[in-house]
């Protein structure tokens, strides 16, 4: 079965997903979720390829060493064809890879500017820092739970491959991760917050997410037209379901994009991880 999307949701909890298309929205709209199968996943492949063919509509992912021994990567949303999916698994593995030299002793995952699109790719690079296990779920009205994992540092939906290669778990999958949120930290950028939640020294820095971590379901209607219904949350590995903005662990006021030069909360981050064993 194949997954459609559209800019700013996550994949709706249905098996054996293994590809998740991306298509704009309309203008001034909330964006929503297509979960189309068969001849309709092919035709909203079809659809995004000639409304966006290989353009890459997305910031690059950026990995760099910090001071102290500690790795960095900032992670855009992604939106666009299969082909830019492929192309940002790839820069960001290599991107990950650039930062762990030599040996990070622990890492900052910086989600502030990742509005959004699909998880599967986002999952794909940072699941060598994440570690292996169960990572999070989605949850439906009646409790539900379908279950996002990593195996092999590649994110898989309910045991089913997502379509991503292996990658090795960087520090065994368990150094210590800071993560750096803001208000314009949303949905699919929600969804890889909330698989940080839970996980083992961990933290959270900066402020509220934008608040739609949750998986959408269109309908078709018989005179054609869509209706789009919230259907699941996101929950995290302990069980714990979000339906509006996270909050960190510790707010820090984001400058970023504000006229200032400096960054709190990046250094509210790395003044954590100095702390960490191995880092200290």
């Amino acid at each position: 079965m194949s997954t459609g999307m559209r800019y700013g949701e996550q994949p709706s909890p249905k098996p054996a997903t293994r590809s998740v298309l991306a298509i704009p929205i309309e203008p001034l709209r909330r964006p929503w979720a297509d979960w189309e199968t068969g001849t309709a996943a092919s035709t909203t492949r079809k659809r995004a390829k000639k409304l966006h063919g290989e353009e890459q509509i997305r910031n690059p992912v950026e990995g760099r060493a910090l001071a102290g021994r500690m790795g960095f990567l900032s992670l855009p949303g992604v939106l666009g064809s299969e082909k830019v999916y492929q192309q940002y698994v790839r820069e960001g593995r290599n991107a990950v890879a650039k930062a762990d030299r030599p040996n990070a002793c622990g890492w900052v995952i910086d989600l502030r500017r990742n509005l959004g699109g699909n998880m599967w790719p986002m999952l794909a690079v940072v699941g060598p820092i994440l570690g292996d296990g169960h990572v999070g779920s989605f949850v439906d009205a009646d409790g539900k739970k379908t279950v996002w994992s990593i195996e092999k540092g590649s994110p898989r939906l309910d045991g089913d491959s997502t379509g991503w290669g292996t990658s090795p778990p960087i520090g065994g999958g368990s150094a210590p991760v800071a993560v750096l949120t803001s208000r314009s930290t949303a949905s699919s950028g929600e969804a890889v917050t909330v698989a940080f939640r839970g996980r083992p020294d961990t933290r959270s820095f900066g402020e509220d997410t934008a608040g739609v971590p949750t998986g959408n379901v269109q309908h078709r209607l018989s005179d054609g037209a869509v209706l789009n219904l919230t259907e699941v949350k996101d929950a995290d590995r302990t069980g714990r379901s979000y339906d509006s903005p996270i909050p960190p662990d510790q707010p820090v006021v984001d400058n970023l994009g504000r006229g200032r030069s400096n960054d709190p909360v990046l250094d509210a981050a790395t003044r954590w991880l100095s702390e960490q064993p191995g880092c200290a």
